[in-house]
Order: structure tokens, then C-alpha cells, then sequence
């Protein structure tokens, strides 16, 4: 996204005030829903599997996710879209680089793809409700293009490898 495209976007959602409510839906409380969720299917299924490999899998999956994207993020080191271009975030978003990968993405295609592995209907909900809120991180300023794509690769990669191949 060049400074250009990233200042109409801004501007788009800061000005229009319903697609300013949408926005701020999706950025601020389907993630939660997410990580709301997540720990109830950990639940559910440790009363399902017990304290077994399967239900060990389901938190250490996604908690690895967490400290990869995590690490690389501190490695890389990117700038975010707001700082890049001088240009406030929708939502006036104050942290400082640390873009790449986008860890809200990655998370939430992990939890999708746990939940893919247990409830495939509920899976691709969760994977349609990930995906808004990649959408979001960019519409919101708050990442590049590229920092989402990496996070959501990530983190379906993670969980196509290690709940339906190994």
C-alpha cells in the first residue's frame, strides 16, 4: 500500500461513519470473539479427550504460532503503515514497528484451524471471521498487505502441518 492508497483508506474510514462503526466491529470485537472462543473449545474438548496428546496438540499448536510470530516480529522489526507515512491509523493506533507478521492475524487463523480440526463446520465460520480481521489490520492502517499475508500464511501453514499431516 503507497502513502496515496494508505491516506485515502484512512480517510475513507475516519470520515464514513457507518463504515467506521463496521470497521471498528471487526478490528476491535471479532477478535475477541476469537480469543473468547478459543478457550472455550480448549475446554469442551479437555473434558471430551482428558489431559491426552490430542488435547495437548490443541494448545500447543497455536501457542507456538504465538511465540514464532512473536520472535519474527522482533527480529524484522517493520514499520507500520502509520509511521511509514507519517498519517494516524483509523484508530489512532500508537505502537511503535514490530508490523511483520501481524500476530492478530496469525492468531486468528491458528484458532480457526484448531477449530477446522474439531468442529469442521465451526472451522470455516472461524476461518471467514480470521479473515475479516485481516482485512481489518489493513483497512485499519494498522499493517501492510504483507504483514497480514505472512501472519495468515503462518498460521494456516502451522495448522494444516501440525493437526492434518503429522
Amino acid at each position: 500500500m503507497n502513502k496515496k492508497r494508505y491516506e485515502m483508506t484512512v480517510r475513507f474510514f475516519t470520515e464514513n461513519k457507518i463504515a467506521h462503526t463496521i470497521l471498528t466491529i471487526i478490528y476491535k470485537v471479532l477478535p475477541n470473539v476469537m480469543f473468547v472462543a478459543y478457550p472455550a473449545l480448549l475446554l469442551a474438548m479437555f473434558f471430551i479427550l482428558g489431559f491426552r496428546r490430542e488435547w495437548v496438540m490443541l494448545v500447543c499448536v497455536p501457542l507456538g504460532v504465538l511465540l514464532l510470530v512473536s520472535v519474527l516480529r522482533m527480529v524484522i522489526d517493520a514499520e507500520r503503515p502509520y509511521e511509514k507515512y507519517g498519517i494516524p491509523s483509523v484508530f489512532d493506533k500508537k505502537t511503535e514497528r514490530q508490523s511483520m507478521p501481524s500476530r492478530h492475524t496469525a492468531s486468528a487463523y491458528i484458532i480457526a484451524m484448531t477449530f477446522l480440526k474439531v468442529n469442521p463446520p465451526l472451522g470455516f465460520v472461524a476461518l471467514f471471521i480470521a479473515s475479516l480481521i485481516e482485512a481489518s489490520r489493513v483497512m485499519a492502517g494498522a499493517h501492510f498487505i504483507r504483514d497480514v499475508v505472512v501472519g495468515a500464511v503462518i498460521g494456516i501453514s502451522a495448522g494444516i502441518i501440525f493437526y492434518f499431516v503429522i
